[in-house]
């Protein structure tokens, strides 16, 4: 595990140094805190830092092949790089350290850039073929390791944290009006665009590859067809998707270094924790915090699961300085990002990381078998599709508008009059529910954003492309899209990586995801039962029920307190000058979000909290580069739009599963 970044030149003449790319990894030292490698030649720039996992002693990045002829800088883990290894020996190949890292560069030799469609972990990579003059680019298949590139003068800049890349390219610090629009809709900036115009995200399950100035991308992997396979009874079932997720979990606890789990009391970490102990020889070490208020503390069911399994379970009950870890955080954010579980997962990693090097969590459950409440309301609401497209567009064009704003059951109305794939979107976006009762945004910024692509085409591209039927297929292959990859996944790994500490997702291995995939979907949602075989093969691990059949929680915390004593004074930020002059909101939206919230007692925390991360962010991070920071630094031109520069083709259509 570690933090990767570089520069290759379109030509051999270039001003590429060592101590250029030293000071991109000096960014992200956290990654990596046991180790630099540096490899500078030829018009090109790799540099790594590294976290030891596997091969302490002897895994020291760059990698290379025998003729040195190809080099590598890699970030994640392989699982299947034991049984890779034997196969390479007898090709011939020669092999001069124990790591994962090697087993890739040799799989390059044989295959070219699709070597990675045999690798089976989490990672994000850079190869580079001196014979070729080319650089390789590559993201795991679900997005667990993030990977930024920007093409500028000629040069292709890549890595794992945009901070780098900024680092030697501040010029590239222009600011892209469609993904703080995005960042308003969803909470975050959905791949493949960042909050920069010119500096991308490389997708999940693709390849990037550059070569004589260009750029081509392509599509490696992408979720099979849903609803493949219908086990011939819930014991055939349980049985498969035991052995399944339990090898998936077994093949992440390869380690030389002390590693252990997340564990929240919900019934994935839970399950997974089940799974550890069964193959582990000695008591798993499992790490949970809580909070003094009781509505938000699930400390106690953590101590249920953790007794069950006689793991070596750690807990802290957190009275923390919200304001002080606030401000740490968002000094470190790149972008916008709205999620305020980010600071219990931090709070969580820096308890795990005083004893461990490597941590397992549950992530990946709610999208694989429909955990979230969302998917249960949506199946309810499919009745709605029975009353005609023309009376409900009647009655959002004509009869909605006249009601008043504080009339209930007003937002419910609207959503039930939309197309069901419309309700999703209109449900996960913040902002257009907001501007239809009070205007938000101010007149300047609706005007730049009238020029920008619609931010609720991220969603609907994805249902146009979705390999499912079924409506609730299809809302998980969204959100495994998008909320999966720019929310839940970026939050672990960047908390995580704060605290150097390597989180592993066994939910998420894509073999186990495949199989899961071709389930039909009563077996993930059934009537009103999320996650339903999950749980039964939760309770068939020996997971107690009084864990797995109460409300969902998971990493949840006392916001809606903090928001109105801790975090107050720094809430008000959101009135003053330096805030407003910025010129993205109305003066007026602002102070009725406030006063709602603070003198009429509506609960308006996560639109507030959004509002509060979007200045911070400008504050602690955008202003190190851009003074003033606001709406009259963006770049009011399409390239603002979802499009991926100088590429040669398009986006290929991806290979199903693999």
């Amino acid at each position: 595990m570690c933090g990767i970044a570089g520069v290759v030149s379109a030509t051999r003449e270039s001003n590429i140094t060592e101590a250029l790319v030293h000071h991109m990894c000096d960014q992200i030292v956290y990654r990596g805190p046991d180790d630099e490698g540096l490899y500078v030649a030829d018009g090109a720039g790799l540099g790594m830092r590294r976290l030891s996992i596997i091969d302490l002693s002897g895994g020291h990045q760059p990698v290379f092949n025998e003729d040195r002829s190809a080099w590598i800088v890699f970030n994640g883990e392989i699982y299947n790089f034991p049984e890779l290894r034997p196969e390479l020996e007898s090709r011939g190949h020669r092999f001069y350290t124990h790591t994962d890292t090697e087993v890739i560069i040799h799989l390059y030799e044989e295959m070219g850039a699709d070597c990675v469609k045999k690798l089976r972990g989490m990672f994000a990579l850079a190869i580079y073929d001196k014979t070729k003059r080319k650089l390789i680019l590559a993201r795991d298949r679900l997005g667990k390791k993030p990977l930024h590139y920007a093409l500028h003068n000629g040069n292709l800049y890549f890595a794992s944290e945009i901070k780098s890349i900024l680092a030697v390219a501040p010029e590239l610090a222009e600011v892209n009006s469609q993904g703080l629009l995005e960042y308003l809709y969803y909470g975050y900036v959905p791949d493949p665009i960042t909050a920069f115009t010119g500096i991308h995200k490389l997708p999940p399950g693709h390849l990037l590859e550059f070569q004589d100035g260009k750029i081509r991308i392509r599509q490696y992997w992408d979720l099979p067809e849903y609803n493949t396979r219908a086990p011939k009874n819930e014991e055939e079932c349980l049985e498969e998707l035991e052995q399944r997720l339990f090898e998936a979990t077994k093949i992440r606890l390869i380690s030389d270094v002390p590693l252990g789990a997340f564990l929240s009391g919900g019934t994935d970490s839970s399950t997974v924790v089940a799974l550890m102990a069964r193959a582990s020889s000695g008591p798993v070490k499992t790490f949970s915090i809580g909070f003094k208020k009781d509505d938000f503390n699930e400390a106690h069911y953590a101590r249920i699961v953790a007794k069950k399994f006689g793991t070596d379970h750690h807990e802290m009950i957190l009275e923390p300085d919200v304001v002080q870890t606030v401000e740490h955080l968002t000094t470190s954010l790149e972008e916008p990002f709205g999620d305020s579980s980010m600071l219990p997962t931090y709070y969580v990693s820096q308890m795990a990381r005083q004893h461990v090097t490597v941590a397992l969590s549950g992530d990946g459950g709610d999208e694989i078998f429909a955990g979230y409440d969302r998917y249960r309301i949506h199946a309810d609401r499919q009745v709605f599709e029975r009353i005609p497209s023309w009376a409900r567009s009647f009655y959002r064009n004509q009869i909605f508008p006249r009601l008043p704003n504080r009339m209930q059951g007003r937002k419910f109305s609207y959503n039930i009059s939309l197309p069901w794939q419309e309700r999703y979107v209109d449900g996960l976006s913040f902002l257009p529910a907001f501007e239809r009762d009070t205007p938000l945004l101010s007149h300047d910024f609706r005007q730049i954003l009238n020029r920008s692509d619609d931010p609720g085409n991220v969603l609907r591209r994805y249902f146009a492309q979705a390999p499912a039927k079924d409506p609730v297929d299809q809302l998980l292959y969204v959100d495994t899209k998008t909320y999966m990859v720019g929310d839940i996944l970026a939050k672990v790994d960047r908390m995580s990586m704060l605290n150097s500490l390597e989180v592993r997702v066994p939910i998420l291995d894509h073999v186990f995801v495949e199989w899961v995939t071709g389930l039909p979907s009563q077996w993930k949602l059934r009537g009103k039962r999320q996650k339903y075989i999950l749980r039964k093969l939760a309770e068939r691990v020996g997971v107690p029920r009084e864990v797995l059949y109460r409300q969902k929680q998971g990493f949840t915390l006392p916001l809606v307190h903090w928001m109105r004593h801790e975090l107050k004074d720094m809430l008000m930020i959101l009135l003053e000058p330096r805030t407003l002059e910025r010129g993205y909101f109305q003066a007026s939206g602002v102070r009725k979000l406030m006063d709602d919230h603070l003198l009429r007692g509506k609960t308006m925390t996560s639109r507030l909290w959004r509002l509060l991360m979007f200045e911070l962010w400008h504050r602690n991070f955008l202003e190190k580069y851009i003074k003033p920071a606001g709406l009259f630094s963006l770049p009011v031109v399409a390239d603002s739009r979802r499009q991926a520069p100088n590429s040669a083709a398009a986006l290929a259509s991806a290979p199903v599963g693999g």
